[in-house]
């Protein structure tokens, strides 16, 4: 394995100075090919004659960090380079350097001035703006690639390797280089669909979403809405929880809610722990926090916590601090329920069975309409 890879690291030097030297021809592109086919690099596409001669831009989805290389063997494209630093990497890379490094409404400026050049080749845009596999779903698509042509040409992409996952999460394009020359074969699939056009006063989002579901519908996955910036943090996510601490039987502890960034599920728990925390201030927080994630109900927890089916052991007090739950808010709810003596509710018990049920009803009644105050 590391004498192939070795072995290919120097044909693909090869390849990067033929791509170089020789100007965009035909001749180029089958020698290059070659090339990446003894790379490994298979290169395979539907019918070529769907490929429209006067499409300007090809809308595909992003599998890999040398996708547009891959279609670049095909039909002569440029893909304008929309992060990383200016300079050789990026040059060497095949992306197509603007000198734009404003907002996206200058990227798009430029890229319809490119394009209004009949000369220049045609633009390849990556609206997903992240690479996944493509076998679950399509991240949602940018809007400003519809924005600066009204009909574009989608392409589905489909790649397949053996031994090693395509894409894999959270791994830089020299990684993503080096398995490329370490496995056997890398096979691209190919399929150019018929050109689409916007509708009238049509507006770009839905442009967008139009295009990304007839994507989703011809690679057979999931049209979703989930964003690139999505994906980021939830490899962040991901990244932190590598680093937590194994616990003694080898699982990662789970993470608390209340820790802090934590998504939105998260604070409403949180919120929610506060109220019945104010009603009930003799229960440990965590305790409240581990009901509340199943019950996700206020009510429904301090229920559980009165009628004892959540067990648990009363936080220590000191002198009247944290007085309990039947006198803490006795003074504070009139004609609800009278106020108890000094021992704790738990120790008292009425006569009879009917008499203590109606007891704990009206304790929780009153600690209802305390907490919905």
């Amino acid at each position: 394995g590391l004498c192939l890879l070795v072995l290919r690291v120097f044909i693909g030097v090869h390849v990067f100075l033929v791509s170089c030297a020789l100007p965009d021809s035909v001749v180029r592109r089958f020698i290059v090919r070659v090339m990446c086919s003894v790379l490994g690099l298979l290169v395979r596409q539907s019918d070529p004659r769907l490929r429209e001669a006067g499409a300007r831009v090809f809308i595909a989805n992003h599998v890999t960090p040398f996708d547009h290389n891959v279609v670049s063997l095909l039909t002569s494209c440029n893909t304008p380079a929309l992060s990383g630093a200016p300079g050789f990497i990026c040059w060497s890379r095949g992306f197509m350097e603007l000198g734009v490094t404003g907002s996206r409404a200058e990227l798009v400026d430029s890229l319809k001035e490119y394009s209004a050049h009949q000369g220049n080749p045609p633009l390849l845009l990556f609206p997903e703006e992240a690479a996944t596999n493509g076998r679950a779903g399509l991240l949602r698509f940018s809007s400003w690639p519809f924005s600066i042509l009204d009909e574009v040409q989608p392409v589905a992409l489909q790649v397949r390797r053996p031994l090693v996952a395509v894409s894999v999460a959270d791994s830089s394009w020299i990684t993503e280089l080096l398995w490329t020359f370490f496995v056997p074969f890398t096979v691209y699939q190919v399929r150019w669909m018929p050109s689409v056009p916007r509708r009238a006063d049509e507006r770009s989002e839905d442009f967008a979403l139009r295009v990304q579901e007839l994507l989703a519908m011809e690679l057979g996955v999931v049209s979703t809405r989930i964003t690139a910036a999505d994906r980021t943090e939830h490899m962040k996510r991901l990244r932190h929880t590598a680093r937590l601490p194994l616990a003694p039987g080898g699982a990662r502890p789970r993470r608390p809610p209340s820790l802090p960034g934590g998504g939105p599920e998260d604070v409403r728990v949180v919120a929610m722990a506060q109220q019945v925390k104010e009603v009930l201030p003799h229960v440990p927080l965590e305790v409240i926090r581990t009901d509340l994630v199943q019950t996700n109900c206020v009510d429904t927890t301090i229920a559980n916590l009165l009628e004892g089916r959540v067990p648990f052991f009363p936080e220590s007090k000191e002198s009247g601090d944290l007085p309990s739950p039947s006198t803490s808010h006795a003074s504070g709810i009139q004609g609800s329920v009278a106020a108890p003596s000094s021992k704790p509710a738990t120790k008292q018990f009425a006569k009879s069975p009917v008499e203590r049920h109606l007891s704990l009803q009206e304790r929780k009644r009153a600690l209802y309409d305390y907490a919905r105050r």
